[in-house]
């Protein structure tokens, strides 16, 4: 039915129908009802200001919910997916960055899941990166290891893109980061301020 819609009325949706989307993400009543409610956030958000009412709904506390439980490929990757649609907005980061787990879960999922779930979520740290890092997110970020991480993603074999925004998230924030005792003395070398590369 969505792809047989017209735009007009994917834009007019109201935000009780993203409340009942949300809802069936949160109970988990099945894998299929699961991945059926993510494929409909994915494909809904970026119409006008659907990202917004899924927000409203609740759907970046679920969604890093739903990564704090799950280990299956195919639920993380599109709940990455997910989040990376809803961090393109102001409130979707906002809540993201206010969620206690939400920089440390997509972190952790780096590297561990499928290269799309990596570039997913390097994708959610550069959106992060890039409009709201205070100095307080920063500091999280290294505290709870997201930039010793994104440092190994400039190290291993994988995505050209995940590694292309890993090294931006890294040169936005060189000043704040690269003289920290938070990376690791291993990972310094793949430090964009460390190997001389051009700003």
């Amino acid at each position: 039915m969505l792809h047989m819609a017209d735009p007009l009325r994917i834009i007019g949706i109201r935000t009780g129908f993203f409340g009942e989307v949300v809802q069936l993400v949160r109970d988990q009543i099945s894998k299929q009802a699961s991945k059926a409610a993510l494929g409909l956030l994915i494909e809904m958000c970026p119409w006008g200001r659907n990202r917004v009412k899924a927000v409203e709904s609740g759907a970046v506390s679920v969604l890093v919910d739903l990564l704090l439980d799950s280990s299956e490929r195919r639920a993380c990757e599109m709940a990455l997916a997910a989040l990376d649609v809803l961090c393109q907005c102001a409130e979707g980061r906002a809540e993201f960055v206010k969620h206690a787990a939400g920089l440390a879960v997509v972190s952790k999922k780096i590297l561990r899941v499928s290269t799309v779930a990596t570039e997913k979520a390097v994708r959610i740290l550069l959106s992060v990166g890039k409009s709201s890092a205070t100095a307080a997110v920063l500091q999280e970020m290294l505290q709870i290891g997201v930039v010793a991480k994104l440092c190994l993603v400039l190290q291993v074999e994988g995505s050209g893109r995940a590694k292309d925004k890993a090294r931006e998230v890294l040169r936005l924030h060189a000043r704040v980061w690269k003289n920290s005792p938070c990376v690791p003395p291993t990972l310094l070398s793949s430090y964009p301020a460390a190997r001389g590369l051009r700003w």
